[in-house]
């Protein structure tokens, strides 16, 4: 997923103004129905109530399904429970439906927020059925978009667009998130579409969103009842012009994976990582967040030695730690699979004669040598089936007698990963030709350094103790 928070101010809307200026094809309304697929309440607000609003207009059939009732939006409330939370936004959405034109309610299919990817299946038969009752050469379909940043609106993306390749039905994606994290250079130009909203459909949209209120205001003064959207983010939703993007053709990447594919556990591949670089600078926000700056801190305050001889880094992204290995290290390799991170690190470290970048797939291009430093930070829990276990032999087949290895991974569940960060950490713990030296856990991660048997402490190596 893409590094952002609400909170963030974001990317000005006068940077969007200008962007949009450009001259773009008009989105095609020539259908007898529409229908638009959300990941939660509010996101048909957001993104498309101006198409909605037209397509009422003119007489066209709608049909809205709305995957997830929202629930998860405000996980810190001290008012409301989920459960709450999912009754308010299903109640608010049924109000901006109204208000948009929509003769009838929604579908809501109740899945779990943040969980769409285990129900890909479900997803996709609520389209299929919904399809049935159309002309497939008479419909559009709409979705939120696959790019934006959050893992709902991926599924939810790349379910639809599977589905509606699979049948032969046009489909476009409608991005929210994008405005927020975003910049202009992130936007696939090249297949975006404008729907040009007069006045009176601007008004209508304006009164849709003012229905989601659960999620423009506060629920209350508490700590955790904070507005999700603010002033900022809700200027992209006041433009003259909804902006959607037709699928990516195959020619330029990876097509969905189709909604009856389960996950197979397997090792996280280049095309992910291709596609983080391609559409942020700084997807993880290794440089703008001061989570990833007090963790990267924190690594390195619990290395066991000052000085070190040889250090390899697994999966070193766009060098941000790597930087600060290499003032602590005689020599240091980084490796990662994805080309753009490797630009960018090997922009940062330019001049450093110490530091080697080069592009290594693994567990399975794993370098020969051996090395007194290995860090696994924030890469181990990509290795999906076996690779995991065969990178961590790896790890300890180059550890030098003296060595240390250090790791570090965040806790939470992410859809695309295959394992999380104590999956990892319970690996490490579980063999035998490694100990614990040092453990720091909170909430988010968890860091460990391991040694090989009969590693001395930091206070031995220092003689303060036996």
């Amino acid at each position: 997923m893409v590094s952002f928070d609400h909170r963030d101010p974001g990317t000005d809307e006068d940077t969007w103004t200008a962007a949009l200026a450009r001259p773009l094809p008009a989105l095609d309304l020539d259908v007898d129905r529409v229908v638009v697929v959300a990941a939660h309440p509010d996101d048909e607000s957001l993104g498309a109530a101006g198409l909605l609003a037209t397509a009422a207009e003119r007489g066209i059939a709608i049909d809205l399904i709305v995957v997830t009732d929202g629930e998860g939006s405000h996980p810190d409330s001290p008012t409301h429970s989920p459960a709450t939370l999912a009754l308010l936004r299903r109640r608010e959405l049924i109000d901006a439906a109204r208000i948009v034109g929509l003769s009838h309610d929604p579908l809501f299919l109740g899945l779990p927020d943040g969980g769409t990817d285990d129900y890909r299946d479900d997803i996709a038969a609520a389209v299929r059925a919904t399809l049935d009752r159309s002309d497939a050469d008479r419909v559009l379909v709409l979705s939120t978009w696959r790019g934006d940043g959050h893992r709902d609106h991926r599924v939810v993306g790349e379910v639809v667009e599977a589905v509606c390749a699979a049948r032969g039905v046009r489909s476009r994606a409608f991005p929210i998130w994008l405005w927020h994290w975003g910049a202009p250079g992130d936007v696939p130009w090249h297949r975006a579409e404008r729907l040009a909203l007069p006045a009176s459909v601007r008004d209508a949209k304006a009164r849709a969103l003012e229905a989601h209120a659960s999620q423009l205001r506060p629920l209350s003064a508490a700590p955790g009842d904070e507005p999700m959207i603010h002033a900022g983010m809700r200027a992209h939703f006041a433009r003259d012009a909804e902006v959607f993007f037709a699928p990516k053709p195959s020619s330029e990447g990876p097509s969905a994976r189709a909604p009856s594919e389960a996950k197979d556990g397997g090792t996280v591949g280049q095309d992910y990582f291709d596609d983080m670089y391609t559409r942020h600078d700084d997807p993880w926000g290794f440089d703008s967040r001061w989570y990833e700056e007090r963790k990267r801190a924190t690594l390195l305050a619990a290395l066991p030695r000052r000085r070190y001889r040889s250090a390899f880094e697994a999966g070193c992204a766009t060098g941000a730690v790597t930087a600060h290995l290499a003032d602590r290290c005689d020599r240091v390799l980084a490796v990662d699979l994805a080309p753009a991170a490797l630009d960018r690190a090997r922009r940062r470290l330019s001049g450093r004669e110490n530091v080697e970048v080069r592009r290594a797939v693994l567990p399975d291009e794993w370098p020969e040598g051996e090395f007194d430093l290995l860090v696994l930070s924030e890469v181990a829990y990509y290795w999906g089936g076996a690779d995991l276990d065969r990178g961590l032999a790896a790890c300890v087949g180059s550890l030098a007698a003296d060595g240390h290895l250090v790791a570090c991974h965040w806790r939470h569940p992410v859809a695309e990963y295959p394992r999380d960060g104590d999956d990892v950490h319970d690996a490490l713990a579980a063999r035998g030709d490694l100990v614990r030296l040092v453990r720091h856990e909170e909430a988010d991660f968890v860091l460990e350094v391991f040694g090989r048997p009969g590693a001395r402490s930091v206070a031995a190596d220092a003689g303060l103790v036996p």
